[in-house]
């Protein structure tokens, strides 16, 4: 980290602080396998925590295919929340540990509009290993079970470590 006291502020979540961008591939029981394309953004202001942004696009960024926003925010020293809002209709909160740039937590509420997509549940996993952020999600959605989704490998843009 660039800024002193970010590792003080946000202790095990500082290693996710940045912007990331790579690719990434979907696959589900519903639907083709495809690729995308993603920019995480999980940016710090000097608070205890880090506003979460991610899109994707198509490849080539051709069209923009899904976006959600949040915050990951630090809870005592090794834990954090992360809240996750979609435009879809459902906000998630997951909680759990961060240990040696790894954030895989567990899904505490789901909470869905009438409207929403009928997904009953979301789990996420982060890995910070160098310069590379590493994320896969598992959905359950409408009558299909827990299953893995999507899986990105991002790498951190050069000069967004820092406090934005």
């Amino acid at each position: 980290m660039t800024d002193p006291g970010t590792d003080k502020m946000l202790g095990p979540l500082a290693d996710f602080a940045g912007r990331w961008e790579g690719g990434g591939s979907g696959h589900y029981p519903t639907i083709e396998d495809f690729s995308y394309e993603e920019e995480i953004e999980f940016a710090w202001d000097g608070r205890p925590f880090l506003r979460y942004l991610s899109r994707t696009w198509s490849p080539g960024r051709a069209r923009p295919m899904h976006t959600e926003t949040g915050f990951l925010r630090r809870i005592g020293d090794d834990g954090a929340e992360l809240l996750v809002t979609q435009p879809t209709g459902f906000t998630e909160l997951h909680r759990g540990d961060v240990r040696d740039g790894r954030f895989a937590p567990v899904q505490w509420s789901i909470v869905a509009s009438p409207d929403a997509k009928p997904v009953h549940e979301v789990r996420r996993r982060f890995t910070v290993e160098g310069p590379e952020l590493g994320y896969d999600l598992w959905m359950a959605h409408a009558d299909t079970p827990l299953t893995h989704h999507l899986r990105a490998r991002l790498r951190r843009r050069a000069g967004h470590a820092q406090r934005e």
